[in-house]
């Protein structure tokens, strides 16, 4: 086996071993043997490129023209032309599909389904990181920055996997890598033979220092002895060290499976949607539904909760699920002294609406769904498994209306330590700023209920805030502290802000993301668009539980019981809801398209939040353009060295044949350095003149290009030889003629301007030579087939029987 061959292989095994990362996050894993199969079919087109031989640039663009035929063939063959060439169409399909991938991303929790459009993203992205670990330690023969693209492959695989993507996947990266130089190691050892290792002591003297087949070399030995200390610290320091969270050896922190704990979830963060459809310029439709709620400007529809603070964003916890209850359980810290009221409502989710966790009034106590759907207790949400979502979805739901007074929530009592611990919990990143801005607003306050009232209020209309759609998003450190100097933003900055600062002051706090109340249509249902998704902060008090504050201005309402000065609504029988039945809401309400003044001037028409992912009306024709310009610009770049690299390839075979000690080859020889010399020449602006023979050619060549002695005397010598050729009866075995050419050439160079030599590299003039021979080959074909047809024709008429036969 060759060596380039061995590091094709290594390279192989390498980016599939490090693609062993990406398994976890999409069930069914059937995926990885597509890749497998698609990939080995990139790296043998590379190998036998590579031993035609082709030049480096040539190999890449073959290796990516079969990737994307590839790709073609596996997902938009309906649309290729002949099935497999991918044509505007195709490429329109992958556009769509890599489209759709991006949705699903966001949408679904981990494992996420095997959608094409995720399997798309896949496979591309195995297919891609393979050809540049290709490129770089195969064709370049450079292992060690293949790495890179490892690593990048490895990472995505750690960061969507919540922590980490266990130990065992890094230590097969890891192998793959260490394999990879290995190969290299011994390819770039094999070049030199035999290697002396030094003198045995033991046996052998001299000869026991030259390292035979059989044995591995000192220095490769090396190379094995500090991989394995390398990966072994790696393993092991992690472990020495549980200081250090996230280390190789902590994995994931819960349960993945289907088994009796009921499987988790680890949800995409949904801000990241909320963000990406904030400039919808069409408030469309996504939930309608009835209720028999008496008051519904505090009817939230709520996804879910944000409760863990990094640093660099709020994000859902790791939770375990379990199946629905037919009554959910008691609301955490509720009393039985507050004022409780039951409701039910009636909801359906608009076709185009496909959100992995289902919408729900907080907190909800009775949940009549279709489909597979699973609980998470501590955040009260219904999440959809093995793929099921909110699209079209009828449901019904019973839920609390909480109605605490502001006594109550004043005189709550410390919330249990377990919760305080992990709600209060800040990172390390947070600037002071925070903290001491929290303890500034709320200076005077004798209560956490009073701190927050005083927190919502600086929000929502004293401390000169004013609510922009346009800023970017963001809920981090830098976001944050970011957002209390310019004082700009919208729900997401609000209510992210108002978390961290709650949890400074030891208030328990999260982020919920969901629907604000929506629009109440003439049929008395109500409809709930794109504009409506909010983000607001949940605060933690004994007794009451979590509940809803509002620091957003001129967005949802202000909940009654952060008004001191208006009384609570009368409190209605727990037992026995407003009588009532709901009526289902229409298949397809219509969503109102006004937009209030106050909205319009606040910036809130222009721009549209939803917190799930909605269907787009468009095509996917940008991802479509952006292929078609990336083919373009590899196009524009590959064409115009074309000539260069067949002219570099061509001399090589000329003068490479030249070496050769075979009689029989003598004349092929001598020819190809002639021509050789003349194309030389010709690229150097003297033209052939084939009238001419071998001397006189040779000497025109001397007088234009005014060449020196030595020069000459080489340029006359590749005449003799060729006048041997072709005129002595026993022509004698001529040696040097390639070295000659080549001090033609160099004198040659050495005379011409700096752009007789660019034009003579990029643009040589014997590469017309190429098109005659296509022109003589198209001509030679046509002759071919008239002599073909007119036979025909001749042989039907001798088979025709004569009329005077019989």
């Amino acid at each position: 086996m060759s060596g380039r061959t061995r590091l094709a292989l290594c390279a192989f095994a390498a980016t599939m071993m490090a693609a062993g990362a990406l398994q976890p996050l999409v069930e069914p894993s059937k995926w990885i043997l597509q890749a497998a199969f698609l990939l080995a079919l990139q790296s043998g087109v590379g190998a036998l490129a590579r031993r035609v031989p082709l030049a480096r640039i040539l190999t890449v663009s073959l290796q990516v023209l079969v990737t994307l035929v590839s790709l073609t063939v596996a997902f938009a063959r309906d649309h290729a032309l002949f099935g497999v060439l991918p044509g505007p169409e195709a490429v329109r399909r992958l556009a769509e599909l890599l489209t759709a991938g991006g949705d699903d991303v966001g949408r679904y929790a981990i494992p996420a389904p095997a959608t094409d459009g995720i399997r798309l993203m896949l496979i591309g992205g195995v297919l891609l990181i393979g050809l540049a670990v290709d490129v770089l330690a195969v064709t370049f023969r450079s292992a060690a920055p293949a790495g890179l693209p490892l690593l990048a492959l490895y990472s995505v695989a750690a960061g969507l996997s919540d922590g980490g993507a266990g130990w065992l996947w890094f230590l097969l990266a890891a192998c793959g890598y260490l394999l990879l130089l290995l190969a290299e190691g011994r390819d770039r050892l094999s070049r030199w033979g035999r290697v002396f290792g030094g003198v045995s002591r033991t046996s052998g003297g001299l000869a026991a220092g030259l390292e035979g087949p059989g044995r591995a070399m000192a220095p490769v030995r090396t190379g094995r002895r500090i991989g394995a200390v390398a990966l072994g610290v790696a393993l092991a320091v992690p472990a020495a060290l549980p200081a250090l969270d996230g280390g190789l050896l902590s994995g994931t922190g819960g349960a993945s499976g289907r088994g009796s704990g009921g499987g988790t979830i680890s949800a995409v963060n949904p801000l990241v949607s909320l963000q990406n459809n904030l400039n919808q310029p069409e408030n469309r439709e996504v939930i309608s539904y009835r209720s028999n709620a008496a008051d519904p400007q505090d009817f939230y529809l709520r996804i879910l909760a944000l409760d863990q603070f990094s640093g660099g964003e709020w994000r859902p916890s790791t939770r375990r699920l379990k199946d629905v209850p037919d009554r959910l359980p008691q609301p955490a810290g509720l009393a039985q002294d507050v004022t409780v009221t039951e409701v039910r409502t009636n909801l359906a989710a608009s076709r185009s609406y496909a959100q992995t966790y289902l919408p729900l009034p907080y907190p909800a106590s009775e949940v009549d769904v279709r489909g597979r759907w699973r609980f998470e207790p501590e955040g009260r949400t219904l999440v959809g498994d093995d793929g099921q979502t909110t699209r079209g979805a009828r449901y019904e739901v019973s839920s609390l209306v909480v109605e605490p007074t502001a006594a109550q929530l004043a005189g709550a009592l410390a919330p249990p330590s377990e919760l305080l611990g992990e709600y209060t919990r800040v990172p390390r990143s947070l600037p002071d700023v925070v903290a001491s801005t929290a303890k500034r607003v709320t200076k005077g306050a004798s209560s956490d209920y009073e701190a927050a009232v005083k927190l919502q209020d600086w929000f929502a209309s004293e401390g000169g805030f004013r609510y922009d759609t346009t800023v970017t998003s963001g809920t981090g450190t830098a976001a944050i502290e970011r957002f209390l100097k310019d004082k700009e933003g919208f729900c997401v900055h609000f209510s992210s802000t108002m978390a961290a600062m709650a949890r400074s002051l030891g208030i328990p706090a999260r982020v919920a993301v969901g629907f604000t109340p929506g629009t109440v249509q003439a049929d008395g249902s109500v409809s709930v668009g794109l504009r409506d998704a909010h983000a607001w902060p949940e605060l933690y008090f004994q007794g009451v539980g979590w509940t809803r504050f509002e620091p957003t201005p001129s967005r949802g309402s202000t909940p009654s019981y952060t008004r001191p000065d208006a009384p609570t609504q009368d409190p209605s029988d727990p037992t026995a809801p407003t009588e009532g039945a709901s009526v289902a809401p229409t298949a397809a309400p219509t969503a109102s398209e006004s937009c209030p003044v106050q909205l319009r001037r606040e910036g809130e028409c222009g721009a549209s939040a939803a917190a799930g992912a909605v269907e787009s009306g468009g095509s996917g024709a940008g991802g479509g353009a952006a292929v078609l310009w990336g083919l373009g610009i590899l196009l524009l770049l590959t064409v115009p060295f074309l000539p260069m690299v067949w002219r570099v390839r061509l001399r090589a075979r000329r003068l490479g044949r030249s070496q050769g000690r075979a009689p029989a080859d003598a004349a092929a020889r001598v020819m190809a350095v002639w021509r050789e010399m003349t194309d030389t020449a010709w690229d150097h602006g003297i033209a052939p003149d084939d009238a001419q023979t071998p001397r006189k050619t040779a000497a025109r060549l001397v007088r234009l290009a005014g060449l020196d002695g030595t020069a000459a005397a080489a340029a006359h010598r590749v005449a003799g030889a060729v006048e041997q050729v072709l005129y002595a009866p026993a022509p004698r075995p001529v040696d040097g003629s390639a070295e000659d050419v080549r001090a033609v050439r160099a004198a040659l160079w050495a005379t011409a301007g700096r752009w007789d030599r660019l034009r003579a590299t990029l643009a040589p003039r014997s590469a017309v030579r190429v098109m005659w021979a296509l022109s003589e080959r198209r001509a030679d074909l046509g002759r071919r087939w008239s002599d073909r047809v007119g036979r025909g024709s001749w042989a039907a008429r001798l088979r025709r029987p004569s009329r005077q036969q019989g």
